[in-house]
């Protein structure tokens, strides 16, 4: 059985839902078509027992009316997927956001769609940006953010600490963090200044559009690891280019 530790964290942020929003079932379609063989027909209950769902996408309609995607996940021990969605009502500059949460296995196969789910998902959700990492090197940059005992984050590996910096204003279209597969709406490149031409030729060598004139935006090749020197370069090197990110200071 596979390490539970072994798998990808996808983390997307959109704006809030609305009254008979239909973007929670266009969200659970785009993915199952993002990954052939994935159906996302199960749910589970309070002790983590695993309950079919027979009408499904009825279900889902149903059950975001508090502002949220339902869990759903599949029935797979050795390749579980998980899906679900929050109403945060504190987001950037005050505005309520939409945030999508997904956990894939971390195997040959989803690495190769992985960039096609992510924007399976971003795209259905109208979404600001998100960003798809292994759970490990998602856990160092989570603590870029977080606040220690002693105060401010104190992040691992050089990574620069992320929040508002002062006279800086949140905008929900910039991004908070990077990852390693990183959806940019229009809106939100706009806000990075991307692309440059002058600047992005290694982001632009392995970037590419999608359908809404977004951008999915790979650091490296393969799945972020920031135990390898290079890996690390490349995030270090975003964050770089990118001194508007996460508040960090004025576009």
């Amino acid at each position: 059985m596979p390490s539970t530790q072994d798998f990808l964290s996808l983390l997307v942020y959109a704006p809030a839902l609305t009254h008979a929003d239909e973007r929670t079932l266009a969200i659970v379609h785009g993915v199952e078509r993002a990954l052939p063989g994935l159906r996302l027909g199960w749910t589970t209950s309070e002790r983590g027992d695993l309950i079919a769902l027979g009408h499904r996408d009825a279900w889902v309609v149903a059950n975001t009316m508090d502002g949220g995607l339902p869990f759903v996940c599949n029935d797979d021990d050795q390749a579980p997927v998980t899906l679900y969605g929050l109403d945060n009502p504190d987001g950037p500059g005050g505005s309520r956001q939409f945030e999508i949460h997904m956990r894939l296995p971390l195997s040959a196969s989803v690495i190769g769609q992985a960039q096609s789910a992510l924007a399976a998902i971003a795209e259905a959700a109208a979404a600001w940006w998100g960003e798809v990492t292994p759970f490990a090197a998602a856990s160092d940059i989570a603590e870029q953010t977080a606040p220690t005992l002693e105060g401010p984050p104190s992040p691992p590996r050089g990574l620069p600490i992320l929040g508002m910096a002062q006279g800086v204003l949140a905008s929900p279209e910039a991004p908070q963090h990077l990852g390693w597969l990183n959806y940019w709406s229009a809106a939100s490149a706009r806000a990075l200044g991307f692309p440059d031409t002058s600047r992005d030729a290694e982001l632009l060598s392995r970037a590419r559009r999608t359908d809404s004139n977004g951008w999915l935006v790979p650091l490296t090749d393969a799945p972020l690891d920031l135990d390898k020197p290079d890996h690390l370069n490349a995030l270090l090197r975003a964050y770089e280019r990118f001194p508007n990110l996460g508040g960090r200071a004025a576009p």
